[in-house]
């Protein structure tokens, strides 16, 4: 019998509809979408709502966040409250990340969180971590990361850059925090510069290089389409149903890596 499972989608933006089309051919049901804004639309597989309540998720096993930084935390805490499994795509709420692990871990529920669910990206964050080690042994050679996302999104940088400024942080011992605000000054040795760029349509660029006198590395990382990220939040979900507890999108991959 093939794998079946009901979720929500919170939040039915740009990646909301993505992952609402690939969902039936990934064996999930989206079975309840919860946005304010499309109430007057109608879909054949799914009822749509203006919030969440204990009725709007009756059938659903985990609901899947991409809604707007300012409500993710609101969103973790009433999905926990009604006894559900989270996969929590949005981006912009990590200084409340102990707040939310407690939480979860008071709830007794499972939810994993990434600013970026691709599994494409979560390669190339495996890549950068054996490169920063390399990168560490030699000090001629200066990181920095750049970023560029389209003109929609919500919040700078990306979450994904702040992921990897903090790979790069922890493998690089000449660098101990990042900056990511517009410098009206000399950057101090021990800080890495992240810099992000909203033009357009750009669905996702990432680039960390490694310059020097000599040379420069470039490591980049672009996503042709959401169909990325939409696959790797549905994937998540069927991995986070019946687990307990607070998960990153690492220790996911480290799972299905290992188990490889």
């Amino acid at each position: 019998m093939r794998y079946k499972m009901n979720v929500a989608l919170i939040g039915y933006g740009k990646m909301g509809r993505m992952i609402h089309s690939l969902a039936p051919s990934l064996g999930v049901d989206v079975v309840s979408i919860i946005d304010p804004n499309v109430k007057e639309q109608k879909f054949n597989d799914a009822n749509v709502y203006s919030g969440l309540s204990e009725e709007t998720l009756a059938d659903v096993s985990v609901c899947i966040d991409f809604s707007h930084p300012s409500q993710a935390v609101h969103n973790i805490l009433k999905v926990l409250d009604f006894g559900k499994d989270m996969v929590v795509g949005t981006t912009g709420w990590y200084k409340e990340m102990s707040k939310v692990s407690d939480a979860v871990e008071d709830s007794n529920r499972g939810l994993i969180w990434s600013g970026n669910f691709s599994i494409g990206v979560n390669i190339y964050f495996e890549v950068l971590k054996r490169a920063s080690i390399l990168f560490n042994k030699f000090e001629e050679y200066d990181p920095y990361v750049l970023e560029l996302h389209h003109n929609q999104k919500a919040d700078s940088p990306s979450g994904t850059a702040q992921m990897i400024g903090d790979i790069l942080i922890d493998n690089i011992d000449r660098k101990s925090k990042f900056i990511q605000e517009s410098l009206n000054r000399k950057i101090e040795p021990e800080e890495l510069h992240i810099a992000s760029v909203r033009v357009g349509s750009i669905t996702g660029e990432h680039v960390v290089g490694f310059d020097s006198e000599a040379d420069s590395i470039i490591i980049k990382h672009s996503a042709k389409t959401r169909a990325g990220f939409a696959a790797g939040a549905l994937h998540a979900a069927k991995w986070i149903n019946g687990r307990k507890g607070f998960f990153s999108i690492e220790d996911m991959m480290k799972d299905l890596i290992d188990k490889s």
